[in-house]
């Protein structure tokens, strides 16, 4: 190979070294432009704040289909019993056919005719073949028998397929929902790993202190309120709202965890239903199912012990105190604790019971 040829191999390769060395630190930098810088403190607080609150919607969706996922395995069950009720009837059924067959398996080795003329009693023996036409309708009967209770169970056994694949198809949203929720919360996460443990220990440090200001504002035993703050009302609230407001207020300081009802942790609805059991007051366990289970009112008829539902499409409920002010579980990472009414967007309420 002649140098000039060598040379230009050398040239050609030297420059795809180098174009390949600039490709790659543009791509270096360009990565470096492009990642997320680490957030301020105040603005981790915000990101968690939204995808907690966005976990909260998906929990709460999670639970609407609570009640249809109950009902729907309920059928399910009903239907199992019909079914186990009806097999057994068929059953019974097949063995009367059995020995039906049996019994007629064993008159049926010679003709008729043949048996009449070997009869020693002819006259007793026409009498037996009366019984024998009837023994055949019998069987007709029992046949017939056996065909409706046949198609009943056939009817039944679809039935259950049909309700199963429903109750499947419900339990898949649900599990689509409680997936979404782990999401958010684990990107929620992912904004604190970007903090600096300092930070990161001042944020737990806040919500223990939170937590725990709530815990004191619990009423005693006695019912009276330990808290001194001047913000807190002193609830006027009578008969079961009385008890289902006490109830709330007991639980202050307890954690919120989704799907849990009590007694030591609670969900926004969980909260409220635990509170209203308290007062004999049945409520679903789903903030947008809340709002159908009572009677409507306004916001200037709201009295303590009232249900507020916030947020379009429902997706938080917390109780009213009187005075401005609510009791609810807020969302993921945070405990039951008193707030004003209206640090979220308003979207009706009810009075159970």
């Amino acid at each position: 190979m002649s140098i000039g040829r060598i040379n230009r191999t050398k040239g050609i390769a030297l420059a795809a070294i180098t174009s390949t060395a600039v490709a790659a630190g543009v791509i270096l930098i360009q990565g470096a432009a492009n990642a997320d810088p680490a957030p301020t403190l105040d603005q981790a607080k915000k990101q968690v704040a939204e995808l907690q609150h966005q976990a909260e919607v998906s929990g709460e969706s999670a639970n609407e289909l609570r009640g249809q996922i109950s009902a729907s395995t309920a059928r399910v069950k009903a239907l199992q019993a019909g079914i186990a009720k009806q097999q057994a009837q068929v059953d019974g059924v097949k063995r009367q056919i059995g020995s039906l067959a049996v019994a007629g398996y064993q008159t049926s080795g010679i003709s008729t005719t043949a048996q009449l003329l070997l009869s020693t009693n002819p006259d007793q023996f026409l009498s037996q073949a009366s019984t024998a036409q009837a023994f055949a309708g019998q069987q007709n009967s029992t046949l017939r028998r056996y065909q409706v209770a046949q198609g009943k169970l056939t009817d039944l056994q679809a039935s259950e397929q049909t309700e199963l694949a429903a109750l499947q198809s419900v339990q898949a949203k649900q599990d689509a929902f409680k997936k979404q929720l782990q999401t958010n919360l684990d990107s929620a996460e992912k904004v604190l790993d970007k903090l600096s443990a300092a930070d990161r220990k001042r944020i737990e440090e806040e919500n223990a202190k939170e937590a725990e200001k709530a815990r004191s504002e619990r009423p005693t035993r006695s019912g009276d309120r330990e808290s001194d703050d001047k913000d807190i009302p002193n609830v006027p609230a009578s008969g079961r709202a009385s008890i289902a407001v006490s109830a709330a207020l007991s639980q202050l300081g307890d954690p919120y965890v989704w799907g849990a009802d009590g007694p030591s942790s609670y969900d926004c609805s969980g909260l409220m239903m635990y509170a209203w059991a308290k007062a004999g007051v049945s409520l679903p366990h789903s903030s947008k199912e809340q709002q159908n289970s009572g009677r409507r009112i306004s916001k200037d008829q709201l009295m303590p012990g009232d249900l507020i539902f916030y947020y379009s499409p429902t997706s938080h409920v917390a109780m009213y105190l009187g005075n401005g002010r609510i009791v609810h579980a807020p969302r993921p990472g945070k405990s039951v604790e008193i707030a004003p009414m209206d640090e979220m967007p308003y979207n009706g309420a009810v009075r159970p019971g």
